[in-house]
């Protein structure tokens, strides 16, 4: 599935969630889907635990 039709789920999803649940499902969505992807790079292998603590390094 690509990235377009990802995005585009998603964007439904928070769109009807602020039309039915109002403002405070919106954010609940919005944080829950924020989880889910950071959760999900995880699994994938692309981000490490230790990309949150480290700094970054700074190039010049």
């Amino acid at each position: 599935m690509s990235m377009a039709v990802v995005g585009m789920i998603a964007g439904m999803a928070l769109g009807l969630a602020g039309y039915f649940g109002g403002f405070g499902a919106f954010l609940l969505v919005a944080a829950l889907g924020a989880v889910g992807f950071v959760v999900g790079r995880f699994l994938e292998g692309d981000m490490d635990f230790g990309d949150f603590f480290r700094p970054r390094e700074r190039r010049r």
